[in-house]
C-alpha cells in the first residue's frame, strides 16, 4: 500500500446510514487501513426507514438507534469522524436544499480532503433522497472551481443484488416479500460504466459485519446474513467508481488503493 496515503482525508457523503456500508464500505475500510482519514457525512438520521423487529425500537425513535447503529458501524469500518445531519428522510432532494449544501462546503474546506465519495447521478437504485444527496454534493464541490477535490461517485454492477438475493434463497432462505424495498434488478439499472475498480475482497468481512449493526435494516431475513463467507467474498469482492467530470486529471488517493 503506498505510503502516500497516510495521512490524507477521505470524505464520504451518504443520505441514511447504512448508505455507507452497502455502497462501499469495503472501500472506506481498505482506506482506513491504509492510513487515510475517513470523515462520513451522512444527512439524515433514517427516521422514515424500516424496522426489522419492533423490538430494537422500543420507544418508537428509530432516529435515534439508527444513529446508534451508524456509529457502531463506522467503528467497524475505521471511520474517524461521523457527522450525521438532521435533514429530513425521504425529502432530501428539497428540503433544506441551501443548508445542506452550506454544510457540505464547510466540511470541505475543514477537512480539505483529497477525495470525496458519493452516489452517482442514479442513487443506486434511482433512491430520491440519494439523488439528492449526489445533487448537492455535486454542486458543492463544483463551487470550488480549479481547488476543487476530485469527485468520485459509487456505482453497483447491475444484477449484483440479484445475485444475492438468489445465493441466499439457494441457501434456504424463505423470502417473505421484498428484503430490500425495491426490486433488486433496480440496483445499478442503467447505471454508467465504472472509471475503476476497487479490489475489497479481504474487506468484505468489515463490509458485511458494517452491514449487520444495521439491524432494524437488516434483519434475520434480510439475504445478506444467509450467504457465505466464500459467496460474499466473490459477490462483494470488488467495489465499483466513476470519476466525475468535475476531476481536473490528477490522479487521488482512491485510485491508489
Amino acid at each position: 500500500m503506498p505510503d502516500t496515503l497516510r495521512g490524507r482525508t477521505v470524505l464520504a457523503i451518504f443520505a441514511h446510514p447504512d448508505d455507507e456500508s452497502l455502497a462501499c464500505g469495503g472501500t472506506l475500510a481498505r482506506l482506513a487501513d491504509a492510513g487515510v482519514r475517513v470523515v462520513l457525512l451522512c444527512a439524515s438520521r433514517g427516521e422514515a426507514g424500516s424496522i426489522s423487529d419492533p423490538a430494537l425500537v422500543p420507544d418508537g425513535n428509530l432516529a435515534k438507534v439508527r444513529t446508534v447503529e451508524l456509529d457502531q458501524a463506522a467503528e467497524v469500518l475505521g471511520i474517524a469522524d461521523v457527522v450525521v445531519k438532521d435533514h429530513p428522510d425521504g425529502e432530501l432532494r428539497w428540503v433544506d436544499v441551501p443548508e445542506l449544501h452550506a454544510e457540505i462546503v464547510g466540511l470541505i474546506g475543514c477537512h480539505r480532503p483529497a477525495a470525496i465519495i458519493t452516489f452517482a447521478e442514479d442513487g443506486l437504485y434511482w433512491h430520491l433522497d440519494h439523488i439528492g444527496v449526489h445533487e448537492r454534493t455535486y454542486t458543492a464541490v463544483k463551487s470550488f472551481g480549479p481547488w476543487a477535490p476530485p469527485l468520485y461517485y459509487v456505482t453497483m454492477r447491475h444484477g449484483l443484488m440479484k445475485d444475492i438475493v438468489d445465493a441466499a434463497v439457494g441457501n434456504g432462505l424463505k423470502l417473505q416479500g421484498n428484503p430490500f424495498n425495491v426490486e433488486p434488478d433496480a440496483f445499478g439499472d442503467n447505471a454508467k460504466p465504472p472509471s475503476f475498480l476497487v479490489d475489497v475482497h479481504d474487506w468484505v468481512p468489515r463490509k458485511l459485519a458494517a452491514l449487520h449493526c444495521h439491524r432494524t435494516q437488516i434483519g434475520p431475513d434480510n439475504p445478506f446474513r444467509h450467504i457465505t463467507d466464500e459467496q460474499a467474498r466473490r459477490l462483494l469482492g470488488v467495489e465499483q467508481f466513476r470519476l466525475s467530470p468535475l476531476e481536473a486529471g490528477w490522479r487521488s488517493v482512491i485510485e491508489q488503493l
